[in-house]
């Protein structure tokens, strides 16, 4: 069985269309929505469902507001803390619970992030990962499991991926424009940058970033408070 792990970004968009196009098997396509995504992505993603049909792009959803502010821990030294507050490069609880939403759905078994590495151990599954020729040092991390890159293997890189999806149609309303990555929209793992055009063009967007940031336990990153990045963005304007 072949089944997608479809983002929604360029290379998973360049991935998803170009196996349609080869003619390889497709047996299932899996959409983990964080519930954080862009506007524009939910728009891209309604777009590719009208464009392959009759393929059926699956959605499973996290509740990404619960586990952030109201998940109470049961274990460990934070026990009774509620959430998990803003992700750091130590603690990416998100990603882990985007990987444990695609496998509860692959391999059925109950959905748990506390044990997000577990994985059954069945090979008449093959997934599909959309990853560019240029970052191919990131499949390292999934040796040991049943995982393709298409991508890869005909030396396609995310430039290429994002032209390719272009020719086709699909811009995302010119995210690619404005940031490097055009997913979980709240990532304080975001470029300064890419804050920096949020903040300037996506202020209902910012306005909920402020709103989550009061319920955080975590500073939203090591060297910016929210409060700070708004007054750092806002006296830039000045000078």
């Amino acid at each position: 069985m072949n089944i997608i792990s479809f983002s929604g970004g360029k290379d998973s968009t360049a991935m998803l269309l170009l196996m349609i196009e080869r003619g390889i098997h497709i047996d299932r396509i899996i959409f983990v929505d964080t519930t954080k995504e862009f506007p524009q992505m939910y728009t891209h993603i309604e777009k590719v469902k009208s464009f392959i049909k009759p393929h059926i792009i699956e959605t499973v959803k996290i509740d990404y507001d619960y586990w952030f502010a109201d998940h109470v821990k049961t274990k460990g030294k934070n026990k009774g803390r509620k959430g998990y507050g803003w992700p750091d490069f130590r603690n990416r609880w998100c990603t882990s619970l985007k990987r444990e939403a695609f496998l509860s759905q692959v391999y059925n078994y109950r959905y748990n992030p506390r044990k997000c590495g577990y994985m059954k151990k069945d090979f008449d599954i093959i997934e599909y990962h959309g990853i560019a020729y240029d970052e191919r040092r990131r499949c390292a991390k999934n040796r040991g499991r049943n995982i393709k890159y298409p991508l890869v293997d005909w030396k396609i890189t995310g430039k290429q991926a994002l032209e390719y999806c272009y020719s086709k149609g699909f811009d995302w309303d010119g995210l690619y424009e404005k940031f490097y990555r055009v997913s979980c929209w709240c990532c304080p793992l975001s470029r300064i940058g890419e804050l920096r055009v949020l903040y300037h063009k996506f202020p209902e967007l910012w306005k909920e970033l402020i709103r989550m940031d009061r319920k955080s336990f975590r500073r939203f990153r090591s060297d910016y408070s929210v409060d700070q990045l708004s007054e750092k963005f806002a006296n830039e304007n000045l000078i």
